[in-house]
């Protein structure tokens, strides 16, 4: 598989700690702006096209998703920031609730869906051009409660524990050394020993596993790495150091166990959001793919992770949502004996919850086939 990308500058190990932090910001900055701003409407080609039945009201359950709900009223779900009727004097006017009563109305000719506040449709469109303003209410409800785009359990993994770093950063970063009673593995509660310089006594460190480097081709057909990938196995707390020698004391594992070789790195709270907003992927880099299923060597469906080969050098952002395309079958024509490929197929969509330079996670929204490594992506076409 061919890629061209653009390289991704070395980084030294002070320069590494400098990322993490510069990481931690910028994806919780990315991904909040996408969450908490209203969303500017979309390149506008037609108007949003309804979905055929698409309900007058619908009443929000427990265990609905946003683009879940966009899907029962439009035929394009990306579209729907188009058609929400947002309350302007509500601080986070895109936040629904289980409970909450969705109307479907007609403004200037053109449908918008917003919540009931006991005044039907009069009172949504009054509120969403900017009229009288609602009477103070009490209403006590946990931010957890709130409808998520998508699930947050089938990304908390890669949200919280992964990342994708520069090929050099890890030179001169510190790496377990062994364990105190000689095992290969050690986990939660056990002590392990680090060498590498820069470690201080009372700071709280987490072990990275190094993953399998994104490997490509540049526009010379020479390979290179894009970006290697880290997973957090573990937490721990220097107690002690000698030389260059540290012992850790293990507060915590995640996703197994802690192995020689694996890297120990300042940790950090990134601060990451728990809301996401679709918007739709524009003015990106044409020519994406999905390069790597995660947590799977198979192919994805519907609530898979998946890496795709453009971040943020390509303008990508959190709540970027792509269509996937997979290649049509490559058939021999029975009269002519030549070689032709078949047209390809929208098969799914991915959104984007966290960017990185070269590369980024996204997750599987919907699926109608099986996606496979080398799936094209592409922004989602405004044309319904």
């Amino acid at each position: 598989m061919k890629k061209v990308l653009k390289g991704t500058p070395a980084l030294s190990a002070l320069g590494f700690k400098k990322q993490l932090l510069a990481l931690a910001v910028c994806v919780s900055i990315g991904a909040g702006l996408a969450g908490m701003a209203e969303a500017a409407p979309a390149r506008n080609i037609n108007p949003p096209a309804l979905k055929a039945g698409a309900p007058q009201v619908y009443v929000v359950k427990k265990g609905d998703t946003l683009w879940d709900i966009s899907k029962r009223f439009l035929k394009n779900p990306v579209r729907w920031p188009e058609i929400w009727a947002s309350n302007k004097h509500v601080k986070n006017p895109h936040w629904i609730f289980p409970g909450d009563r969705l109307l479907m109305c007609t403004y200037n000719g053109q449908p918008i869906i917003g919540k009931d506040e006991g005044d039907g449709c009069e009172g949504i469109i009054r509120r969403y051009a900017g009229g009288t303003k609602l009477q103070p209410q009490v209403r006590i409800e946990s931010l957890n409660n709130a409808i998520p785009v998508i699930p947050l359990e089938y990304i908390k993994q890669w949200l919280e524990r992964s990342m994708v770093i520069a090929p050099d950063a890890l030179q001169g970063t510190p790496y377990i050394l062994g364990t105190a009673d000689q095992r290969v593995l050690a986990a939660k509660g056990q002590t392990v020993y680090a060498r590498g310089g820069g470690m201080e006594v009372g700071q709280r460190y987490a072990v990275y596993r190094e993953g399998e480097p994104y490997m490509f081709m540049d526009a010379a057909g020479k390979k290179f790495n894009a970006g290697l990938e880290l997973t957090q196995v573990a937490s721990g707390v220097a107690v002690r150091g000698e030389n260059d020698i540290t012992t850790l004391e293990l507060t915590s594992t995640y996703n197994g166990e802690v192995r020689r070789g694996d890297r120990v790195l300042p940790e950090y709270d990134p601060m990451l959001p728990t809301l996401f907003y679709p918007t739709s992927a524009e003015n990106i880099t044409a020519g994406g793919s999905i390069v790597r299923v995660l947590g799977s060597i198979g192919t994805a469906a519907a609530h898979s992770v998946v890496t795709i080969d453009r971040g943020t050098l390509h303008g990508v952002q959190t709540g970027h949502v792509f269509s996937v395309n997979q290649k049509g079958e490559t058939v021999t024509d029975p009269k002519t004996k030549e070689r032709i490929q078949l047209p390809g197929q929208r098969i799914g969509s991915v959104m984007v919850f966290k960017a990185f330079d070269n590369l980024s996670y996204a997750y599987v929204l919907d699926s109608e086939l099986p996606i496979k490594v080398g799936a094209g992506i592409q922004p989602p076409l405004l044309d319904e």
